[in-house]
């Protein structure tokens, strides 16, 4: 379409998506107003779902109390170790089988066998295997974290231009030095996306472990306020594992910024 001097506007931007922080407060805000109106109405029943209001002050008494804070550091250092785990051996499996024609299809072999696979009905297993201990919890978390890091790694390998491959090769790169400034770098936003996923599915996981064999964790909270239908402090309990995986998407949000501000 030509302006009125004849001129042709540029339409060439591509697509760039930019996140807006104002509008995603925006929606969580209105989604917690509408609820709270919902429940000062009587349109929500507040034994089956409890205002906001009660939730924060519930939070706002388990803060106090000490309790929160017992559980949250005790779900936080399960969640680090296990997931970090998971994605340092994931990772690893990912760049071997997206690089080494001799590993690569027994190692998507095993991946795609084991993948499909709940972790949560192995945690059982894992308690047989590990103990009821830390050592259970950390492994279920791990098993979860590692099988998409493979795939999203394999992925991001197999999308990495061979031309730029085969010029580090032409200019004498040796094989390690390929991976780290040519393959790790194409590959990044792939693991990156990664991330998000994994991160959620260590979340689910370590919900699941802790409410199956823990005494102290945001998992096993939930599970005895649902048993003794403490519906203000479940939900208490649900908000701060929200609240986890916005952190946790906020975090990886920074990681693309840092490491992708060359694209």
């Amino acid at each position: 379409m030509r302006r009125i001097d004849g001129s042709v506007p540029f339409r060439g931007g591509g697509f760039a998506p930019r996140e807006r922080f104002w509008a995603a407060a925006a929606t969580l805000i209105g989604v917690v107003a509408l609820w709270q109106f919902g429940c000062s109405a009587g349109v929500i029943p507040t034994l089956f779902l409890p205002a906001p209001v009660n939730i924060a002050i519930e939070l706002w008494h388990l803060t106090l109390s000490g309790e929160l804070w017992k559980h949250l550091s005790a779900s936080l250092l399960r969640l680090a170790i296990g997931w970090s785990v998971g994605t340092v051996f994931g990772i690893g499996m990912g760049l071997a089988v997206g690089l080494w024609s001799a590993l690569r299809s027994p190692g998507m072999a095993v991946v795609s066998a084991l993948f499909p696979i709940p972790k949560i009905a192995l945690v059982p297993l894992f308690i047989i295997w590990f103990g009821i201990g830390e050592g259970s919890k950390i492994i279920t978390l791990a098993f979860g974290v590692f099988f998409p890091t493979v795939i999203a790694t394999a992925g991001g390998v197999d999308n990495v231009p061979r031309s730029l491959i085969r010029m580090g090769q032409s200019f004498g790169l040796s094989t390690g030095a390929i991976v780290r400034k040519i393959v790790l770098p194409g590959a990044l936003p792939a693991i990156l996306s990664g991330f998000r996923v994994t991160a959620s599915i260590a979340i689910v996981l370590l919900v699941a472990a802790e409410m199956i064999g823990a005494e102290e964790g945001i998992g096993a909270f939930v599970l005895s306020a649902g048993n003794l239908y403490d519906t203000d402090a479940l939900m208490a309990g649900i908000v701060v594992l929200s609240v986890i995986g916005l952190v946790a998407a906020w975090v990886i949000g920074l990681l693309e910024r840092a490491l992708l501000a060359w694209r």
